[in-house]
This record gives C-alpha cells, sequence and structure tokens, in this order.
C-alpha cells in the first residue's frame, strides 16, 4: 500500500486523481474547501481527527449553474464516491450552504460504488446529507444527458457507516443503496418548518436488506421539538428501513413513521424495528423476528 500526505495548502481534488489503487492519502488537520470526486478504485482518505480535519463546500439544489440551470439535489454534493471500495476514516464531510427552507437539498456526501466504507466520521448539513445510491430507476431516466454518467448508474451498491456522526434536519439519509449504519449518533438539527425526517428510501420490492441502523442514537438539538421527528418515510414505494436495539430521543415522534404526504405509501413501506419499541407505532411498521435480524447483520459481515 502507498501512502501520501496531504495538507490544507495542497489541492487535495488533484491528490486524489493522480494516486493510484489502493494508495491510503493522509490529511493532517485542517479545512479542505474543495468538491471531491473520487473515481479511483480502493482509495482511503483518513484524517487526522473527525473533528478537525475538514472537507467542506457549498452548492445546493436552487444554485444556478453557468447556463442558469439549477443543481438540483444530485450535483449539490461535498464529495462524491464514484469507485468501489473506497474508504473514509477520521474525518468531516460538510456541506456549509444552510437555510435548505430557500435553498433546496444541500447534500454532503454522495456514494455511487460497492463496498464503501466511513469509519469514525462526521457527515454535516441539512436536508438530505447522506445519499447512498443508486438513484431511482425513474430518475435515471429523467436525468439522462444532464447528470454524469457515472451519477446515473443504476449498479448495485453496499456500504457501512461504523461509529459516524451524522446531522441533518429533512431526509437525511436517502437513497436505494444496501447501507449499514452500525453505532452511529443520527442528530436532528433545528429546522424553521417545524419537522423532519431521519430517512427516506427509495428501494425496490427486490431489494432485501435496504437501510439497517444497528445500535444508533437518535439525538437532536435542543430547539427542536418534542415529537417532531420521523424516524423515516419511504421516498418511493416499497422503500425499507430496520431499526435494530437503537435508543430515541424525546424528538421522535410516538408514531415513528410518516407515509409521504398525501401518497398511499403506507401500503408499501417496509418499516420495522427490534429491540425495545415505544408505544404508539404507526399499524404498518412491524417488530423483527429474531431470525430476521440476524440475516440483516449477517449480510454486512
Amino acid at each position: 500500500m502507498s501512502v501520501l500526505n496531504v495538507t490544507p495548502n495542497d489541492d487535495l481534488q488533484k491528490a486524489v486523481s493522480s494516486a493510484p489503487s489502493g494508495t491510503e492519502i493522509r490529511l493532517s488537520a485542517g479545512t479542505y474547501r474543495v468538491k471531491l470526486e473520487i473515481r479511483t478504485e480502493g482509495i482511503s482518505l483518513v484524517g487526522e481527527d473527525p473533528e478537525k480535519t475538514v472537507i467542506i463546500w457549498d452548492d445546493y439544489a436552487k444554485k444556478l449553474d453557468e447556463k442558469g440551470v439549477e443543481y438540483v439535489t444530485f450535483r449539490t454534493y461535498t464529495a462524491a464516491v464514484i469507485a468501489p471500495n473506497v474508504t473514509f476514516r477520521n474525518l468531516t464531510v460538510e456541506n456549509d450552504a444552510l437555510r435548505p427552507e430557500e435553498k433546496g437539498q444541500e447534500v454532503a456526501l454522495t456514494v455511487y460504488a460497492d463496498g464503501f466504507l466511513a469509519e469514525n466520521c462526521r457527515f454535516i448539513s441539512t436536508q438530505d446529507t447522506i445519499f447512498c445510491g443508486p438513484l431511482p430507476p425513474d430518475l435515471i431516466e429523467r436525468y439522462d444527458g444532464f447528470l454524469k454518467d457515472d451519477l446515473r448508474t443504476g449498479n448495485f451498491q453496499r456500504g457501512i457507516f461504523r461509529n459516524c456522526f451524522i446531522a441533518g434536519n429533512v431526509d437525511f439519509i436517502f437513497g436505494c443503496g444496501d447501507t449499514l449504519f452500525e453505532n452511529c449518533e443520527i442528530k436532528s438539527i433545528y429546522d424553521v418548518r417545524g419537522h423532519g425526517y431521519v430517512a427516506a428510501p427509495a428501494h425496490a420490492l427486490e431489494q432485501e436488506i435496504c437501510f439497517v441502523f444497528d445500535r444508533c442514537r437518535f439525538t437532536c438539538e435542543d430547539t427542536v421539538a418534542d415529537g417532531s421527528i420521523f424516524l423515516a418515510r419511504p421516498w418511493r414505494d416499497y422503500g425499507k428501513c430496520s431499526f435494530i436495539d437503537c435508543s430515541y430521543g424525546r424528538h421522535i415522534a410516538a408514531e415513528g413513521f410518516n407515509k409521504w404526504n398525501d401518497t398511499n405509501r403506507d401500503k408499501t413501506a417496509r418499516f420495522a424495528e427490534y429491540g425495545e419499541i415505544p408505544e404508539g407505532r404507526v399499524p404498518w411498521s412491524k417488530v423483527l423476528s429474531e431470525s430476521e435480524k440476524d440475516k440483516l447483520l449477517e449480510y454486512f459481515k
């Protein structure tokens, strides 16, 4: 394995683009203001300290590009992982555009590749913090000729976030990937709209694993109102989330889940929990059996 040391005075995108497969890129503490794309397999980005090594950018959905066209959600990322088997450790990825009620979605991390691993990292934004690809099929078609081809992939993608901190307010973990969030703190931040949603899954019916939250802690800022946040709402029919031995703060609504506005997705959504489950959950969520729980976790080993 080759090692490349990078400081905030260096061009991080150039370093990532020129590094051969398998390189460990060590980032010294500091702020890297860059819109980063990773297209080399097996790259590792390792920060000096998760709170002091920060990759940050500020694109947002309603921003206009050089042609006067809005960015939309999927061009707003601070970092995009487009190559397989990429690892992030001990760093922060942040989108600091803020005011999503005016600017629209603001993605910090986009993952479009299999084998992604984040350990001891922080991902911070507001609306749509982390996108776990691929896109739903209808958006792959809609954005033909608009998004780069490698941002429209419909390939299978599996990822793991372990011991991470993830902050946002509306749909801030979303997409179609098979993704494990293990022992993470998932923090809801205040939104002037007065409510929020943690996860917005859009998985296809044939996907069996989807989003799995294992021993995660759902926390909030002091200014977030009691019962104002839902754990998940289905971005498309059949979206699936499973919550295993998680702990929930006062901000999580007793119902747990929302069907997505005036849709009928309560009839197709696949939301389930295991462990100590608060009273009042919606009747269309379920309780996982021990064997179902074990199957989900075994998948990521």
